[in-house]
């Protein structure tokens, strides 16, 4: 493995390192997929924390949005962030 892909995956924890942003990854792949409103009511924060978290996600590459008329519904799109995640949350077993 290159030097790159540690530099990747260093930014990719970093990125996920934050408890709020790993609830955020975690509820967007148990729902597969929702909006600011939906993870605002579950995770009882501001909805301008939570945008700022979103920002951050979508920066690393780690979920996307897509507009559905007012709202936008994120998923996570990042393939080794997934893999992360199900270890972390020990979902393969």
């Amino acid at each position: 493995m290159d030097i790159n892909k540690y530099t990747e995956m260093a930014e990719l924890l970093k990125v996920l390192g934050h408890p709020t942003r790993l609830c955020i990854v975690n509820g967007l792949l148990n729902e597969d997929g929702c909006n600011v409103s939906f993870m605002q009511n579950c995770l009882n924060i501001p909805q301008s924390t939570v945008s700022q978290h979103i920002s951050k996600l979508k920066s690393a590459r780690i979920i996307s949005g897509e507009r559905n008329g007012l709202e936008i519904n994120y998923r996570v799109i990042n393939q080794d962030a997934i893999r992360v995640i199900n270890a972390l949350m020990d979902k393969d077993k």
